[in-house]
């Protein structure tokens, strides 16, 4: 593994306004002297955008108290190869996080467009830009749904994942594809991230955990899926941008073959809790959370606002992480629980809706 500097480096990360991507820019702000950092994101709608708008002001924020880094944001479509080409012109990046796609499976199902927009044109341009102007290492995010109908768990990257059960999870598979091609033929060194469910304050509205509780605010009713016997592998955000870091430091080794050309520079690596949570479990610590932080009345009655469903079209009915290469190599496995991540949500939901 190449270790890498960090600080004063020059570095993008592209879904800077979502919710991984600035909690990962507020973390560099922090670990980081004398780095440019340039966001870009093209703010879509798929979720609101207030939501964006504000994890944006944060980093304004945080910016101004922070003079030892320079921060810019650019609003821009990573899918638009001009402004892309025009970007790597002017900064000559040395590391790149591609954390910008259009997330979530159900929504694939209803406007597959924008997912092969995003994270196959999108991705594509990123990676020509970094054969263009090279960089010392790409990390980009894939998902655990490339596990799709996997049966084996713990999922580790060493298991077939060619069965992909949704366009999002298809789309992901390609990144890793795309990805290994140009680190065999460039030697752009790459490291995909399989992340698992990932949640915290200021998250995507469209995740579980955050839609359930609007629905619950509303008095509206929730669908729990598969009649309660799905288990996912939760993973508090704080953990995945510690990964993350980690992994941006450490770029897979330039090496030579017998055949004169790149051993491919290429490395995929799952962030999991690697403890997979009952959705039934996790709705019970939801509620305690959203009462405890006073989100909603002492008296409410759950059990009349919940509806065991079936399974839905592209969903799984496990996600579970085989974390230990991470660990190996990184040192390093997510340490947050359940229970201390979905109070921080609870808190942080209290205060920004009030």
């Amino acid at each position: 593994m190449e270790k890498i500097e960090l600080n004063n480096k020059t570095i993008l990360v592209t879904g800077a306004a979502g919710f991984i991507g600035s909690n990962l820019v507020k973390r560099l702000f922090k670990d980081l002297k004398g780095a440019t950092i340039v966001g870009i994101d093209n703010m879509n709608d798929y979720y609101d955008v207030s939501l964006k708008e504000y994890r944006l002001k944060e980093l304004e924020k945080l910016n101004q108290a922070d003079p030892d880094n320079e921060w810019s944001f650019v609003k821009g479509d990573i899918a638009d190869k001009a402004a892309i080409d025009g970007l790597f012109g002017n900064y000559h990046f040395d590391v790149v996080v591609n954390l910008a796609a259009q997330a979530g499976v159900r929504y694939s199902i209803e406007n597959p467009d924008a997912y092969i927009q995003s994270n196959l044109i999108g991705f594509y341009n990123i990676l020509e830009a970094c054969r263009h102007n090279p960089v010392e290492h790409l990390v980009y995010a894939s998902s655990s749904s490339v596990y799709g109908g996997n049966k084996k768990v713990p999922f580790s990257t060493d298991d077939r994942v060619d069965n992909p059960v949704s366009l999002y999870a298809a789309t992901k598979k390609s990144n890793e594809l795309m990805a290994h091609c140009y680190s065999k033929l460039y030697n752009i060194p790459s490291t995909g991230l399989r992340f698992f469910t990932v949640y915290g304050p200021a998250g995507r509205p469209d995740m579980a955990y955050f839609g359930f509780t609007n629905k619950l605010l509303k008095g509206q009713t929730i669908q729990i899926y598969n009649f309660g016997n799905c288990r996912r592998d939760f993973t508090y955000v704080d953990d995945i941008v510690e990964g993350i870091v980690r992994v941006m430091a450490g770029a897979p080794e330039r090496r030579t073959g017998e055949d004169g050309l790149p051993i491919p520079p290429y490395a995929v690596y799952n962030i999991g809790g690697g403890q997979p949570e009952n959705l039934l479990d996790f709705v019970n610590i939801l509620q305690d959370e959203l009462l405890r932080a006073g989100v909603l009345p002492q008296d409410y009655d759950f059990e009349a606002h919940k509806q065991l469903v079936p399974m839905q079209p592209g969903d799984v009915p496990t996600t579970y992480a085989d974390a230990t290469a991470l660990e190996r190599d990184f040192g390093f496995t997510p340490k947050i629980t359940l229970r201390e991540g979905l109070r921080h949500f609870a808190e942080w939901y209290k205060e920004y809706y009030g």
